[in-house]
């Protein structure tokens, strides 16, 4: 490795002892190799940690995530500012390099200040005019998730299935965002939501690398949505730390009554009514807030616009691009429309209201009520409360 041009100063130092990490260093060792080395040879392994969170008043989204790819050498990062409608997303890629501890990809540069409990996601200045310096601390517990994983079910027949593990969390969030000069301190209430995945799969390379399956960009997408006394994370009811309730419950299939936009298929409203295996209900009232949506295509998911470059699927050398969108024009949501996390006003049945994120596959929803899907149906009139 040494002498290569896309190392780092300490990658030099550290290519001799190869295949040692600083982090080698330190116990936390669950199989005899060294922590560089990953327990599968399938190309498509991940690290990823993501994250959303919007201020108390609504003007603003923020999304960011990435992604480590130890067995392709690969490291990429995304983020994205919506403020009021103008919609600006940065991403990054590089060598993955010897330090797995080094989060910092081109602008992109968070910092895990301590685990299961607060992170800092910073933006630097950049060409594109965003930057941001937010703290998120989390708020709810964190319930590992067991792999999920039928080994005889793979695509193609006789292939392993690939499986994802991981955790998730709500949070409250602090700090500021800039838009071309344009400062925000988030208010007191400013929130969000994110989560730290790992496994094999999940669209990693785009259409090349799918090995026969359909191509990963979500599910049948999600609700992130934090009340005071319980918080629904997609198939996953979270608790505040503390709680006597213990561990999580679980989400059963939603019903959803979904209202869309008229010219662009993307989600507008819905109603969705909860079972929960604890055997108690939930019904919620989601209000889509202006053009305060954060398109996840500018986040490789699915592939970016224009480019096409898919999570995973980016070898050159190293590279920061991004665009701004005017969200405003219809024909532009058009253009980006995907795995979507759209800010909304959310309603539930006992008239408690907060601010969530509603998570379509757009316009696949809109197809799903077509079609009249189990548990999917279009919102005829409008909900007045």
């Amino acid at each position: 490795m040494s002498g290569h041009p896309g190392l780092s100063a300490d990658d030099e130092h550290f290519a001799e002892q190869f295949p040692l990490s600083p982090l080698d260093d330190f116990l936390v060792h669950q199989t005899p190799d060294p922590v560089r080395v990953m327990w599968t040879g399938d190309p498509r392994a991940y690290e990823r940690y993501w994250m959303v969170s919007h201020d108390a008043s609504s003007d603003v989204v923020v999304a960011t995530g990435g992604s480590f790819y130890p067995n392709l050498d690969r490291a990429e990062a995304y983020a994205i500012v919506n403020v009021r409608g103008r919609h600006t997303a940065v991403r990054s890629f590089r060598r993955i390099g010897a330090d797995r501890a080094d989060l910092k990809i081109g602008p992109i540069a968070p910092v895990i200040v301590r685990g299961l409990r607060e992170w800092r996601y910073v933006l630097e200045p950049n060409e594109w005019g965003i930057a941001y310096d937010l703290t998120f601390t989390d708020t709810t517990r964190q319930v590992f998730r067991e792999p999920l994983s039928n080994s005889a079910a793979g695509t193609p027949p006789g292939r392993r299935n690939d499986v994802t593990s991981g955790f998730e969390c709500f949070g409250e969030v602090t700090g500021w965002v800039e838009v071309d000069g344009e400062r925000i301190t988030l208010s007191p209430g400013s929130a969000g939501t994110r989560d730290r995945h790992w496994g094999t799969g999940r669209g990693v390379g785009g259409p090349a690398m799918s090995l026969g399956g359909r191509l990963h960009v979500g599910t049948n997408g999600n609700a992130f949505v934090a009340f005071d006394d319980w918080t629904i994370w997609g198939d996953r009811l979270y608790y505040p730390f503390g709680d006597e309730r213990k561990g999580c419950a679980k989400v059963l299939k939603p019903t959803r009554r979904l209202r869309f936009e008229p010219d662009t298929q993307v989600f507008a409203e819905g109603v969705v009514d909860y079972r929960f295996d604890t055997g108690e209900k939930a019904q919620l009232h989601y209000e889509k807030i202006g053009q305060q949506t954060a398109y996840l295509r500018c986040g490789m998911y699915g592939g970016t616009p224009g480019g096409d470059i898919h999570q995973g699927g980016y070898d050159g050398p190293d590279m920061t691009e991004g665009e701004t969108l005017d969200l405003t024009r219809p024909e532009t949501r058009i253009g980006v429309r995907g795995l979507d996390e759209h800010l909304c006003r959310v309603t539930r049945d006992d008239g408690t209201s907060v601010l969530g994120i509603y998570q379509t596959i757009d316009p696949v929803a809109y197809e799903a009520c077509v079609s009249r899907r189990r548990g999917w149906d279009f919102l005829q009139h409008s909900v007045i409360r």
